[in-house]
């Protein structure tokens, strides 16, 4: 049985720890969020969701070929960025959700956590016990997800379900994001020595 995966990329975020939009600061050359797009393996979703609200995110996204769709509210906090996208692709078996700063990620952890998906599970990235994004939920949690409200993402999901976790074992460098002004630094340095 071949199944329906969806992509939910999740670029709407006030960067408050950053100070300003993280995702458009230039990496080696490109934007943040440039590199997340550019790691998923399109052909193995039946569609590929920005959401966003940032019109040169939008422009990336487009020029890829993903859907986006507009977050007109994100002070509402990450929930509405988590219903909004699953709206768009509710018809899928699982939803990979995964945030726009994790300039490391690869297409090949990517396929990783969908290869380990069953049905009625939950597959995330992970280095050791740490769990970190992206993050593959069953049908069967959409329900759950799109109650949530305010600042309140897919972890609590998690946690009221950790029968149904699989963890996929990444490179600790994958999971790293940019969070802050320093955390960038770091990430250009890693990259300056390959």
């Amino acid at each position: 049985m071949s199944y329906r995966f969806g992509c939910i990329i999740m670029a709407a975020g006030a960067s408050e720890r950053f100070g300003e939009n993280k995702l458009l600061r230039e990496l080696a050359g490109k934007p943040v969020a440039s590199y997340t797009l550019e790691a998923i393996p399109a052909e193995v979703f039946s569609k590929v969701v920005v959401v966003t609200r940032f019109a040169e995110i939008a422009k990336l996204a487009r020029s890829r070929g993903f859907t986006v769709t507009e977050n007109d509210a994100p002070e509402e906090g990450v929930s509405r960025t988590i219903r909004l996208g699953l709206a768009e692709v509710s018809d899928c078996d699982a939803v990979l959700f995964t945030v726009a700063d994790q300039p490391l990620l690869t297409g090949d952890t990517i396929r990783r956590i969908l290869a380990a998906w069953r049905p009625g599970s939950i597959c995330a990235a992970a280095d050791g016990d740490r769990r970190g994004n992206p993050c593959l939920f069953d049908r069967a949690f959409f329900p759950e997800l799109f109650a949530r409200e305010g600042d309140h993402g897919g972890a609590s999901v998690i946690r009221r379900h950790a029968e149904a976790l699989t963890l996929v074992q990444t490179p600790a460098r994958e999971l790293w994001d940019c969070d802050t002004p320093k955390a960038l630094e770091d990430l250009k340095e890693m990259l300056s020595l390959g």
